[in-house]
């Protein structure tokens, strides 16, 4: 497939695909689907493909780093959405990102490392993240150019950070690879048609993306050079193998505790009045 042809329509159509998912079945899964490597793994094997196996490990290994950025961006908005509409939200939270990449950019660490990190700055952010209890009214249709927007959206993403990646090299093209435009256009658009509590939701699934995603740039990053481009194909099937189980664990985790308030109730229930 030509370069061109990757850059505007794999990315874009898994951003879509994504979407339609997520309204099927919820926010949440939104959230995740949206924050597998859906624009930086296009991003990351455009790279590959133009500028060779070393640019492309050292692109990943910045993007791993990267989504410390990306942890930063889903509690940055969970938060300020809750207090303002979705284009303030996106604003400061774009803004926290690109701080934080600036500070990144100073960091030279191993790939195993930026994994510890990413992995460290997820726990606190879904640690920092506002209730998502409440309930939502409604579920609007969505308006005809919803997926149009959010596929052009991505595009542009992905053809500018391509294209600049001569110039910018492997450290800042790995760096803006996770930058969250499909996020914050998925979370801005969450958060005008179905409120803040769907936004919450969407955003601590982006979090707990991030093991697949990190995993799927360590993965690049260790295998590009003796493996090419099959080294892309083992992370993404590691990233979604790590996805199913992380979902597999929470829902468990979320059984056992609908069956535990289930069971105090029973047993306040029980007890005498009087």
């Amino acid at each position: 497939m030509d370069v061109l042809a990757l850059k505007l329509l794999l990315a874009p159509l898994l951003v879509v695909g994504s979407t339609l998912a997520g309204r099927r079945w919820g926010a949440h899964l939104t959230g995740i689907l949206v924050a597998l490597p859906i624009v930086a793994g296009p991003i990351l094997f455009i790279s590959y493909r133009l500028h060779g196996p070393d640019f492309a490990a050292a692109a990943a290994g910045s993007s791993l780093l990267g989504l410390v950025s990306l942890a930063a961006f889903a509690v940055v908005f969970a938060r300020t959405a809750h207090r303002f509409r979705w284009p303030t939200a996106v604003a400061v939270s774009c803004a926290a990102v690109l701080a934080m990449d600036v500070l990144l950019s100073f960091a030279h660490v191993t790939a195993l490392v930026a994994l510890v990190l990413t992995l460290t700055a997820t726990g606190v952010a879904m640690a920092l993240m506002p209730n998502s209890e409440a309930v939502d009214a409604g579920r609007p249709t969505p308006p005809a150019w919803d997926l149009p927007g959010r596929a052009v959206a991505t595009a542009l993403l992905v053809l500018t950070v391509t294209t600049a990646s001569a110039a910018l090299g492997p450290r800042w093209t790995g760096l803006l690879a996770p930058f969250p435009v499909a996020t914050s256009v998925v979370a801005a658009f969450v958060h005008a048609q179905l409120g803040r509590a769907a936004t919450t939701r969407t955003m601590a699934g982006v979090l707990t993306g991030l093991f697949g995603f990190a995993l799927f740039c360590l993965c690049v990053a260790a295998l590009v050079r003796p493996l090419g481009g099959a080294a892309f194909l083992i992370g993404a099937a590691v990233a979604v193998a790590v996805q199913l189980l992380v979902v597999r664990i929470r829902n468990a985790r979320r059984t056992n505790s609908a069956t535990i308030r289930g069971n105090r109730r029973t047993f306040d229930d029980l007890q005498p009045r009087g």
